[in-house]
């Protein structure tokens, strides 16, 4: 397991007008669950960050976290937003492993890195469904890759029919920073997506060009993968939209996607709470003069 509890970075997207907003939010809960000497930084597109709201930045000051830019010019042809994370994971850091993770994201618990966080691994959470593509499609992204489709075979979070070729949520992933002796892995995973990208005869590929190659990706860094339980990485929306939590679990992550769910589920006014408390305000804007 992890040697140092606070060795860790958590980074994120931070993009007006809505993601700027959610960011806060994310960043206000990462300051009330995990250990102070964790790390934490937002990365914007350079041609965005004159955009981001005053606040913002003042919130990032207050939390004592920095935002960041990343080019993303020609870097994925023809632009490819989804594919954000993935930039900003190529930029370097300097702890021994760093989170991605989506900017709709609140932890509700407080946590420590060894819960998520293994040598040798990349960590992630089964995807919620599999909607765009049946099972054949992994023949020919691996194909395309010269691998073989890996043999082992788990059920998907929300909807399966059944254990499925591995297919993992991108929107929590956990990594280590060095070079493998096959590359970082952000680096394996920009070059696999361009690889997978490159498949013309592959139809839908967008906007799931992140997660189709996240498996292939860890396995071409010379990395596993440790599946996360659904309480580090707790997806709601689709048949879980309006419900509250489970009480008769210990949820520690909700990956909520918008603020309707995260009312619904009950946790809107937690997450105002966590700013509050952070910095003085429950709202985001308010941190800013008019």
């Amino acid at each position: 397991m992890v040697s140092e509890t606070n060795d860790l970075t958590i980074f994120y997207i931070v993009e007006p007008p809505e993601y700027e907003i959610m960011a806060c939010n994310l960043l206000a809960s990462i300051r009330q669950h995990f250990p102070p000497s964790v790390k934490a930084i937002g990365y914007c597109p350079a041609h965005r960050f004159d955009e981001i709201h005053p606040a913002v930045h003042r919130a990032h000051e207050l939390m004592n976290a920095e935002i960041r830019t990343f080019n993303v010019g020609g870097r994925f042809d023809p632009a490819y937003p989804h594919g954000n994370k993935i930039l900003a994971s190529l930029e370097k850091r300097d702890t021994t492993y760093s989170m991605f993770v989506d900017s709709d994201v609140l932890f509700i618990r407080d946590n420590l890195v060894e819960n998520i966080a293994q040598p040798g691994y990349v960590s992630c959470s089964m995807a919620a469904s599999m909607l765009w593509a049946d099972q054949s499609v992994w023949d020919v992204i691996y194909g395309a890759l010269n691998m073989d489709i890996p043999p082992e075979r788990y059920p998907l979070m929300r909807r399966s029919k059944g254990p499925v070729i591995p297919y993992f949520s991108s929107g929590l992933v956990v990594f280590p920073e060095h070079d493998t002796g096959n590359g970082r892995f952000p680096d394996v995973w920009y070059e696999t997506a361009g690889i997978v990208d490159r498949i013309e005869t592959l139809e839908r590929r967008r906007p799931y060009l992140d997660q189709m190659t996240l498996p292939a990706s860890i396995l071409r860094a010379g990395l596993k993968w440790n599946i996360l339980p659904e309480e580090q990485h707790f997806i709601l929306g689709g048949k879980l939209r309006g419900q509250l939590l489970p009480t008769d679990r210990e949820i520690y992550t909700i990956h909520y996607r918008n603020f309707g769910n995260l009312k619904s589920s009950g946790q809107l006014g937690v997450a105002r709470e966590y700013l509050r408390l952070a910095t003085g305000e429950k709202y985001v804007r308010r941190l800013a003069a008019d």
